[in-house]
């Protein structure tokens, strides 16, 4: 297992929703010490836009704030970087900036030679600096196809990470194969779940989420990122095909939600603490995973998907890749009539029993057991030549 290292990790920010990147630094800081750097520019900012502004000003305040232990051997630590991630010129100040700001951090919190782990292709230009003694890149989504960024750019930039990493872990197994090609030392690393703290929605002492205690019909739910990936217009469907269900919607918008809100039977709820997830889950009828299938979709691996399971829900999934593996458990459907049929068989046929049994199909899916595996491979990694220390260095060569 991996055990005695500094970590620094590249990530998003962490007061965001844990995802991946936060469950598995987490499990990390048990037996090393880990500096998780918040969210790099993976974009530039539009100062139009009220949300960037916002966000800009939290990012000075944690700035300000300096690094803030946030677990045992864990330390959150938000670097100013000059936010045009495609920039040459950016590039050559930003490494100039990191390099000063992580001698800096490393003298306070006792790092010498460090691990540089990055969730974020976007990390390239920070390779091979002063104390690293080995590069892991954590592959969780193909990023060349997200809406918001630019693809081809950073695909390439993606490409070259992977060439220099000593490690590639991908989430999904059509990550998997095309990051291979990129280097002979890529892994599947499978998400993990939470089990404990989601199985909690079983426990006679979990009270159901007040917002949801007076729903007199079933209640089909969702928890997640409200973002262009998610099918809208399916939950609408549901609304409208079963008026005496609640359709309960959390997590935070960031595009226009205005065809769910006229819905009546549709409850946006908004952003809700992960600790109280369990809480929502007991008043669900259905799990939904309806992420609209595309080039992007097609990699993701739902963490959500194994959090309903561990809580007992019946789950049903629009026909994404990574969930067929679980189709004993969990209903997937490839049109809308299908999905809404599997809606109902859940909601006719759901028992304690199967909600046990579901439970129970998780138990040994945990984040531990996936970051111990991981673990055992990036300890086999260190005896080999660095592969960045051999490679040309990409800051000032980006497009």
């Amino acid at each position: 297992m991996l055990e005695g290292q500094n970590i620094i990790c590249f990530a998003k920010d962490w007061s965001e929703d844990p995802t991946s990147n936060n469950h598995v630094m987490k499990m990390l800081a048990k037996r090393n010490r880990v500096l998780w750097l918040n969210s790099i520019a993976m974009r530039a900012p539009n100062l139009g836009d009220a949300r960037d502004r916002a966000k800009i000003l939290r990012k000075l305040k944690s700035f300000a704030d300096g690094p803030v232990q946030v677990e045992e051997n864990l330390w959150v630590y938000t670097p100013i970087v000059v936010p045009l991630p495609h920039s040459r010129a950016a590039a050559v100040i930003n490494r100039q900036i990191l390099r000063q700001t992580l001698r800096i951090l490393r003298r306070k919190l006792g790092f010498d030679r460090y691990q540089l782990w990055t969730f974020v292709p976007n990390a390239l230009p920070y390779l091979g600096m002063e104390g690293e003694s080995l590069v892991v890149y954590y592959c969780i989504d193909e990023w060349s196809h997200f809406s918001y960024l630019d693809g081809p750019k950073m695909a390439a930039m993606e490409k070259e990470l992977c060439g220099r990493a000593d490690v590639v872990f991908a989430t999904a197994h059509l990550l998997y194969e095309s990051r291979r090609a990129w280097n002979p030392e890529t892994h599947l690393a499978l998400h993990g779940v939470d089990h404990q703290h989601f199985a909690s929605a079983l426990s006679p002492e979990t009270a159901i989420a007040d917002e949801l205690a007076d729903c007199q019909g079933p209640v089909v739910g969702f928890f997640g990122l409200i973002h262009d990936w998610i099918d809208q217009d399916l939950l609408g469907a549901i609304a409208e095909r079963h008026p005496e269900w609640t359709v309960a919607v959390i997590g935070k918008a960031s595009v226009d939600v205005s065809r769910l809100a006229k819905h009546p039977n549709v409850k946006l709820l908004g952003r809700k603490p992960y600790a109280s997830l369990p809480r929502y889950c007991k008043a669900f009828s259905v799990g939904l995973v309806p992420f609209v299938v595309n080039e992007l979709t097609l990699n993701v691996n739902p963490i959500k998907l194994r959090e309903y399971l561990s809580a007992g829900l019946p789950v049903v999934s629009t026909a994404l890749p990574e969930v067929k593996a679980y189709q004993h458990v969990c209903q997937i459907a490839s049109t809308r009539e299908e999905f809404i049929a599997a809606c109902e068989q859940a909601v006719r046929t759901d028992s304690p029993l199967l909600r046990q049994q579901r439970s129970a199909a998780m138990a040994k899916e945990t984040w531990q057991a996936k970051v111990d595996d991981i673990g055992r491979i990036v300890t086999a990694a260190q005896g080999r030549p660095a592969r960045s220390e051999v490679a040309p260095a990409p800051a000032e060569a980006q497009p």
